[in-house]
């Protein structure tokens, strides 16, 4: 976990909501640990990254509010006291990218923080790919299959993910990293891609998953 982090010269998008076009400003942004701080930190103490010219934005998964028991409408606003998990991405980022599935390259990733760790920069990895701890029974592992939409996710121990996709066997592949209800992928043809746990299901690119393959 990064103790204490500081964006700069970026624009924050600090409450893009689900459909409006939300507030961006050029600010800098604080890190203390898990949430996003509410005193500016000394430069001198923090690991600072320069985004001068990038977007910091927060990884909304939509789909997480058709749950019955949703979370709050502002969880995601990076506001001071709120987790610290977000996405740097060079060059502006719309709305709609935002709210619907954010995808990234990895030359486009300046840096990914969940809840104050520091998972990427400069588009690699900062930490073995897996979970964020050694139970082997982690239920966040296994199969997840959206049966509406005929996908299902293997996680395996190894932190690797394959996808069925309408009978395609391996239709996506790569690695992922899981910290808490986040789960954060980077796909082997290239790309970085992101979802949530919420009450037992996993929400990920419009889809909606439930634990174990499809019947």
């Amino acid at each position: 976990m990064t103790s204490a982090l500081s964006i700069t010269g970026a624009h924050v998008h600090t409450n893009a909501g689900q459909t409006s076009t939300g507030q961006r400003v050029q600010t800098d942004l604080q890190v203390v640990g898990t949430r996003i701080s509410i005193h500016e930190i000394s430069q001198d103490s923090a690991y600072l990254i320069n985004a001068a010219g990038a977007s910091v934005v927060p990884l909304l998964v939509n789909t997480v509010f058709e749950d019955p028991e949703p979370p709050a409408p502002d969880a995601f606003d990076l506001k001071p006291g709120r987790p610290a998990t977000f996405a740097v991405v060079r060059g502006r980022v719309s709305s709609a990218q935002i709210t619907q599935m954010l995808v990234v390259q990895p030359q486009d990733l300046v840096a990914l923080v969940i809840d104050g760790e520091l998972i990427a920069f400069a588009g690699a990895p900062q930490r073995a790919a897996g979970t964020d701890r050694l139970d082997t029974g982690d239920p966040r592992l296994g199969p997840w299959t959206d049966r509406r939409r005929a996908m299902t996710q293997y996680l395996t121990q190894d932190g690797r993910y394959t996808e069925t996709r309408n009978g395609r066997r391996h239709a996506y592949t790569g690695h992922f990293w899981l910290n808490g209800d986040r789960i954060t992928y980077l796909d082997d043809t290239g790309f970085w891609a992101f979802g949530q746990y919420h009450r037992g299901v996993l929400h990920h690119a419009g889809y909606i998953l439930r634990p174990g393959e499809s019947g």
